[in-house]
């Protein structure tokens, strides 16, 4: 897969492949003008949609309503350094959703790739040509 990179202007930085295009900006305190995510908070959204493509398809593989269904992922940073050191999902379902499903249904959001790539992180190759 490639991903190309490009800079349309100020602090965006966008990233093009096949036929999509995904905008960053940068907040305005950053130097931006906050017109789109920054590349930080668009790799944090993709790990809650990872899980949530699989927790989508537990719902639809039992034919279970996915009405009131909600995912909320909180991060929690480490004051010192910053960075994130905890990431919690939690899958919001309506009353009456069935008990027996609740273990299985977090399970499923396991098979994410982008978490997995956590538990076994890339190397990083920079070049300049």
């Amino acid at each position: 897969m490639e991903i190309e990179i490009t800079f349309p202007g100020g602090a965006r930085v966008d990233a093009h492949f096949g036929p999509f295009t995904i905008p960053t900006d940068q907040r305005p305190h950053d130097g931006g003008e906050g017109s789109a995510p920054t590349p930080f908070d668009t790799f944090l959204a993709s790990i809650g949609a990872c899980a949530g493509i699989y927790v989508l398809d537990f719902l639809r593989k039992r034919d279970l309503p996915t009405e009131g269904v909600r995912l909320i992922q909180r991060m929690q940073r480490d004051p010192n350094t910053g960075m994130i050191e905890q990431i919690d999902l939690e899958i919001q379902v309506l009353d009456g959703f069935p008990e027996k499903y609740h273990s299985a249904i977090a399970r499923a959001t396991e098979l994410c790739a982008v978490k997995k790539h956590f538990e076994k992180p890339p190397h990083f190759n920079v070049t300049v040509k």
